[in-house]
């Protein structure tokens, strides 16, 4: 089987270690302030998935993205795992957004819904994360994806991530 045009795409991106050298001292949402600014390099999955941060707030963290052809599956649509990544995102810094200096946390758990394909006719979607529940050790936050244009539900998700100080 012959395809009628191959196509190419080249993505760079920075320094990756720099924003967790810049975390000492800073509450996270002092951190992701500096990121979704510009003022600190993004991380390199955004580039390659091809989304942004766009507003972070205290126990809120919104995405964009625009769903390209690089990032379809076998069965004609944008794979699952671009809401996924968005999805994880949005939720995992809505939580960022809540650590004091010297936390850290990481991801125990993502549950995410599927209610609409996401195809490059789609346009650009918009990713929303908020905190849920913000304890000692546990923290929990609910996300949406929605299509721009439409306001149509895409996708949404929670997750559950344990909270930790840094040793």
């Amino acid at each position: 089987m012959e395809t009628s045009s191959k196509r190419t795409r080249t993505v760079s991106w920075e320094d990756p270690f720099e924003v967790p050298r810049a975390a000492a001292g800073r509450s996270g949402l002092e951190l992701l302030r500096d990121v979704f600014s510009g003022k600190l390099p993004p991380p390199p999955i955004t580039a390659t998935m091809g989304f942004r941060g766009v507003e972070v707030e205290d126990g809120l963290a919104v995405f964009e993205g625009e769903p390209g052809e690089h990032l379809y599956n076998p069965i004609g649509s944008v794979h699952g795992g671009f809401a996924m990544a968005l999805l994880d995102s949005a939720m995992g810094c809505a939580i960022h957004t809540t650590l004091q200096a010297g936390e850290r946390y990481t991801t125990l758990e993502v549950k995410t819904n599927f209610v609409r394909p996401i195809t490059v006719d789609t346009g650009t979607v918009r990713c929303e994360g908020v905190v849920v529940h913000r304890g000692g050790t546990v923290a929990t936050a609910e996300g949406k994806l929605f299509a721009v244009a439409s306001g149509k539900l895409l996708a949404h998700g929670s997750t559950t991530c344990l909270i930790a100080r840094s040793a």
